[in-house]
């Protein structure tokens, strides 16, 4: 029973690839002319998912990423949203394009998601990219899910053969985050609001990853001793999905919150949005062409 799990600084692995982001676009500006240009969308006026879009935009500029920024009015119909992301999608200077979520309920976001241009789907948000995600070849990762792989990997987590549960269904975190996990063979378990025992789920898993956004739902005398804990949830007042001081206490290594996937999500944006400004280049300039989905 650990009481001093390793905490997996994500904040510290997106500072790294921010940086390595940053001397990419330079890179790549210097060797086509062209800056890396990211589109954001933002429907309606909700405060909190504004200040979202700014700040990844605030990183984005800061890692040599161009921003074109699109606001549009709550009133905003599906058509019209779909319309906007197709004309970006069918914009050259556009690399990738960041439809913020949600979009309002009259809205219909699968649809939406679906008119962005797979090699635009930087936020890997598309019914294309999940494909990618499931089955293999080129695509992104939604970003969430891509993050926390490239911070399992980068602390040397095993994966494969692990018993990991997944709490969490969202077709943007829990579901792609089974489907990246499955690719790497681990064992997974998701579990979500009609999950009976729950705490029995997550007692016998190695790997624990909580994206429910309910605050500090997976307590701390469920997880395994030894197990590892990603809790991708971010609740007022600086709180995860996970019970964060009983989890440490049998935790071999856990992500603090903030700090932990929160940093890593955005890292991983601007990651895969140089990347799709490589891939759009024609190979025979030198630049690397298309990749396959992180997984």
């Amino acid at each position: 029973m650990s009481t001093n799990p390793l905490l997996l600084r994500g904040d510290l692995l997106a500072d790294a690839t921010n940086s390595d982001s940053a001397r990419r676009a330079t890179r790549f500006h210097s060797e086509t002319g062209v800056r890396p240009t990211l589109a954001t969308i933002l429907v309606g006026d909700d405060l909190a998912s504004a200040t979202y879009v700014r700040m990844k935009e605030r990183r984005a500029t800061r890692a040599g990423i161009r921003t074109r920024h699109v606001d549009l009015p709550a009133s905003t119909d599906t058509t019209r949203l779909v319309d906007t992301v197709a004309a970006l999608s069918d914009d050259p200077d556009v690399h990738g394009i960041l439809l913020q979520h949600p979009v309002g309920e009259h809205i219909d976001e699968r649809t939406a998601f679906d008119a962005i241009a797979p090699q635009k789907d930087v936020d890997g948000v598309t019914s294309a990219s999940f494909a990618a995600m499931t089955l293999g070849g080129t695509g992104f990762a939604s970003c969430t899910p891509g993050g926390i792989i490239r911070l399992l990997d980068h602390y040397g987590v095993t994966v494969r053969g692990a018993n990991t549960v997944v709490i969490g269904r969202s077709p943007i975190l829990g579901k792609p985050m089974a489907a990246l996990l499955l690719r790497r063979d681990a064992t997974v378990t998701v579990c979500h609001s009609r999950t009976r025992n729950l705490a029995d789920h997550i007692a016998a898993a190695d790997l624990v990853v909580a994206a429910v956004g309910q605050p500090e739902l997976v307590r701390g005398e469920w997880i395994k001793p030894g197990a590892v804990v990603i809790d991708a949830g971010y609740n007022p007042g600086n709180v995860g999905d996970v019970d964060f001081a009983g989890a440490s206490r049998r935790a071999s290594m856990i992500t603090p919150v903030p700090g932990g996937v929160g940093p890593m999500t955005i890292a991983t944006l601007l990651s895969q949005t140089i990347d799709a400004a490589e891939a759009s280049v024609d190979s025979s300039s030198g630049v690397a062409g298309p990749r396959p989905t992180a997984e």
